[in-house]
């Protein structure tokens, strides 16, 4: 049965369900300290069956957040160091020749988990970038001729160093897409810093998470009830004309050569379901668009050459555009 407008404005029962992803937060922070807007992008993402994109210099615990959340979580996590020489093979799995039954069996990749890192994703050569696609879009590889499904639930966490590193491959816009958010992992303030030396300084070690109390709160099953709840969440007609007026004017953007894409408006919209949820709300309003419309349409335009020589930024332009598109009341 449909509901009205008004039961959706009244507020929801405390939900133990949400409560615990709520409590994902304070496990990970026993391990890193800061990154909440990171850390509130991944939940996100694991909700909506998406993917991140962390940017950040080496040493700002990008690898480590994601360790953390796949502990808090409890889900299985695999790591790859992407290299200039990986293969596509050594992230799907390959074909092996087995002589006990003279055929080939398949050897599974790291890929077949729960959270792959794909670490440093943009040091690898387009081509291995692409073995990636199919499983983030489809949840599943194709190897030999034959598609094999991937485990329920699996998001990728990929990271990578700033593009303006020696030794880095710029992501195609393809790849790029598939990305709910793109987090940028800045350098710690000076408290923040002073908390990370203190915490080493009395025997942290980033290789023991468990030695730092870090406990699971959260596992396949609530993030299953979870994404159910997510469903329900109420979509005015309103807040849908918003996220379309937004998309459309980064098309019409001057100093963008490229605006977001239908599937990225399609994404930005499932995403602010799920920040509704979990600010206790069972609507969505123009701040849960707000709020995420710079991780999850940054990477998803480009600023032309020449509004980059009169010193734009895409921060920049999303922000304009933000101020003059009509929010709805």
């Amino acid at each position: 049965m449909t509901q009205s407008p008004q039961e959706h404005t009244a507020p929801p029962h405390p939900d133990p369900v949400r409560e615990a992803f709520n409590g994902v937060r304070a496990e990970i922070g026993k391990a890193v300290v800061g990154q909440d807007q990171a850390v509130t992008g991944m939940l996100i993402a694991l909700l909506c069956r998406s993917h991140v994109l962390l940017e950040g210099v080496p040493g700002v615990a990008k690898t480590l957040l994601v360790r953390s959340f796949a502990a808090a979580v409890s889900l299985d996590s695999a790591r790859v160091q992407f290299t200039p020489d990986l293969m596509p093979s050594d992230v799907t799995g390959s074909l092996v020749y087995d002589a006990s039954v003279s055929d080939f069996s398949f050897r599974p990749g790291p890929v077949f988990t729960n959270i792959l890192i794909a670490d440093e994703i943009n040091r690898t050569p387009p081509k291995t970038q692409s073995a990636l696609l199919e499983a983030m879009e489809e949840h599943q590889v194709s190897v030999g001729g034959r598609s094999r499904s991937l485990p329920e639930p699996f998001m990728v966490a990929a990271t990578e160093n700033p593009v303006e590193y020696e030794g880095t491959y710029p992501l195609p816009e393809a790849q790029l897409d598939r990305f709910l958010f793109k987090l940028v992992l800045d350098l710690p303030s000076r408290e923040h810093e002073f908390e990370i030396l203190d915490r080493h300084a009395r025997g942290f070690d980033a290789a023991r998470l468990s030695a730092a109390g870090l406990r699971p709160v959260a596992d396949a099953d609530l993030i299953a009830r979870a994404r159910e709840a997510i469903a329900g969440i109420y979509i005015a007609p309103q807040i849908i004309t918003y996220v379309v007026d937004l998309a459309r004017a980064t098309r019409q953007a001057p100093s963008l050569a490229l605006g977001v894409s239908p599937r990225g408006a399609t994404r930005m919209l499932g995403a602010a379901r799920a920040h509704a949820w979990l600010s206790g709300r069972n609507y969505v309003t123009p701040d849960d668009v707000k709020a995420l419309t710079h991780m999850a349409l940054g990477h998803r335009v480009i600023l032309r050459p020449e509004a980059q020589m009169d010193g734009l930024d895409v921060a920049g332009v999303l922000d304009s555009i933000l101020a003059t598109t009509e929010v709805p009341r």
